[in-house]
């Protein structure tokens, strides 16, 4: 789990690039609970959290650069 203050000192693309990462991540622990393999049921919690911070951090500098 990433703090938030790690993810203000990361560059935007960086934080794109890691964003599509989880939601790749998440996206394919979906597809196999739908299987009924999913061997880390609890990713599912961090990884939404993660996504989360990563687009409070987005929305708070596209607010501070208007």
């Amino acid at each position: 789990m990433t703090k938030i203050k790690e993810l203000r000192e990361i560059a935007p693309e960086d934080l794109k690039t890691k964003e599509k990462a989880l939601k790749k991540e998440l996206f394919e622990l979906k597809y196999q609970r739908k299987i009924g393999r999913a061997e880390k049921p609890h990713r599912f919690r961090l990884i939404r959290r993660d996504i989360a911070k990563i687009m409070t951090v987005t929305n708070e500098r596209a607010k501070n650069a208007k």
